[in-house]
């Protein structure tokens, strides 16, 4: 053994964290990171959002009691404003600027300088030609050349009585690389900047009934810390009707067809220029910058209940919450104003009910309302709403309720179609009244959206810069008696064309026949 190995010195902290910044930045860690944050933004897309719809993250919670508070731990039902999403997002931009800026610089010089020297040796390149000729005129070979090589960076140098030209052509690929790099980064900041002065809401809106754009007429309400929430446009809907059509025949029958909402809308106090809307799935309402989507629908029977005392106490729609294909939903009515205890209901709504066997409970076979029936469970007691703990409208608390009995000591449960009436033990009455529609509005406004579509289109020119240009490297040298040509592709591919161009470059360059000296 020539002697004992040593050991590698520690790096300082100074060239650790040096090492660390070049990791970061390098290019295949951006890759990394877009490929991570693609998949870290799954879970957006597999699960409800409560920023996009919180009756679905109700409805998943309702559904899944034993999963969903695991889900909420991680913050997968809001999953793009987490924290480890937040912290892929944030990383990917700091690696792609990081990536950016020293080859932006590099690119600007190597643009700013003079394409490299004829190699010694054309041999050695990859495609390459020599021609033993008289050239009587070596300034016009050198003209050809430049006029075959066309809008290629060309530079010419004189040594030794021989002429040599270099020329550079392709450099648009890199720069299409960095507009695409650039571009994701637009995006990036397009969409946060979007998400820190703009404000996105969720209400649901019953047939006959109005909303205001104010706070406080929100189910759910987010907007970015930069945005001031007591600058919200003033302007008002009416909900007319909600039309949902359905597939009548086939094997589709029941699939969705079309779902619009109608009504009317206005600006401030001006009831008087009020205009009419249509919104559609895709196709939402326009008011200034703000959008207002149509993201769901559903139905909210009508109740009318009275206490012991014969007052009523309740009467107004309910919304409940669809559950699957067919529409059956899921809902509470809770009526904390009833003498002498409050009142609650829990039960499903079928839009159309049949009854399969004598002993079965009914179904819902159609989502229209072709045959509307209620079921509904009754607690009296406490509703817990004076506790000042928040509530979901679609979850009875029944830490203080007793639930009703039958006399053989079953639950009480009453079943109504419109119209009907059933009466509660120990007095009151509760009465479906009719079926109305509901309309899931969101209402968003996401300034500076000009951002991230002209980032995105920019981003698709350079990525077709960067896929159809070829940077490519020749050389010409030309004596009295010989024409050297070669030339290299910076970008190897399959099926080039590197002998072609060569022989293009040379053939222009020879002098005609007749102009050879003999």
């Amino acid at each position: 053994m020539s002697g004992a190995a040593t050991d590698a010195p520690e790096l300082s902290r100074r060239e650790f964290a040096r090492w660390m910044w070049r990791q970061v930045t390098s290019m295949r860690t951006a890759l990394l990171l877009l490929l991570l944050l693609a998949l870290v933004a799954i879970p957006g897309s597999v699960l409800p959002q409560a920023s996009v719809d919180a009756r679905a993250v109700e409805a998943y919670r309702l559904a899944h009691p034993e999963l969903a508070p695991w889900l909420d731990r991680l913050g997968l039902f809001h999953t793009y404003t987490s924290v480890w999403f937040s912290a892929v997002y944030l990383l990917l931009m700091v690696s792609l600027v990081g990536c950016i800026v020293p080859r932006t610089i590099a690119y600007a010089k190597a643009y700013a300088a003079r394409p490299p020297n004829a190699p010694a040796n054309f041999s050695r390149m990859p495609a390459s030609s020599v021609h033993q000729v008289d050239v009587p005129d070596v300034d016009a070979a050198v003209q050809r050349a430049r006029n075959v090589l066309g809008r290629a960076r060309i530079d010419v140098r004189e040594r030794d009585g021989v002429t040599e030209l270099s020329a550079e052509s392709g450099q648009l690929r890199e720069f299409g690389n960095l507009v695409f790099h650039l571009a994701v980064v637009g995006v990036l900041v397009g969409v946060a900047v979007g998400s820190l002065y703009g404000y996105r809401g969720a209400v649901v809106v019953t047939e006959g009934d109005d909303f205001s754009n104010v706070l406080t007429q929100y189910d759910d309400f987010a907007s970015g810390a930069l945005f001031d929430r007591e600058a919200l446009p003033p302007f008002a809907i009416h909900l007319d009707a909600v039309d949902a059509r359905f597939q009548l025949t086939g094997p589709q029958r029941g699939a969705p067809r079309s779902f619009a909402a109608r009504g009317t809308w206005s600006v401030g106090t001006s009831a008087d220029q009020e205009k009419s809307f249509d919104i559609r799935v895709n196709h939402p309402l326009k008011i200034g910058r703000t959008s207002v989507f149509l993201i769901g629908q559903g139905y909210a029977p009508v109740f009318k209940v009275t206490d012991a005392e014969g007052e009523v106490v309740f009467e107004d729609a309910v919304p409940f919450l669809p559950a699957d294909a067919t529409y059956t939903s899921s809902g509470v009515v809770k009526v904390p104003d009833a003498q002498p205890e409050g009142l609650g209901f829990q039960g499903f709504f079928l839009p159309t009910a049949i009854t399969v066997g004598d002993d079965k409970a009914p179904i819902s076979a159609f989502p229209a309302a072709a045959n509307p029936l209620v079921g509904l469970f009754v607690f009296r007691g406490d509703l817990g709403l004076d506790t000042g703990r928040p509530q979901s409208v679609f979850m009875l608390d029944k830490t203080r309720l007793t639930q009703l009995e039958n006399k053989d000591g079953t639950p009480l449960r009453v079943s109504l179609s419109p119209g009907q009436v059933a009466d509660l033990p120990g007095g009151g009455s509760i009465q479906f009244v009719e079926v109305r529609q509901f309309a899931r509005l969101q209402v968003s406004s996401s300034p500076f959206a000009w951002l991230p579509l002209g980032a995105t289109i920019l981003g698709v020119g350079g990525l077709v810069l960067s896929l159809l240009i070829r940077p490519r490297r020749t050389w010409v040298r030309v004596s009295r008696t010989v024409i050297e040509v070669a030339a290299l592709d910076r970008i190897t591919r399959g099926g080039g064309d590197l002998d072609d161009h060569v022989r293009r470059v040379a053939e222009a360059v020879l002098p005609s026949p007749g102009q050879e000296e003999t």
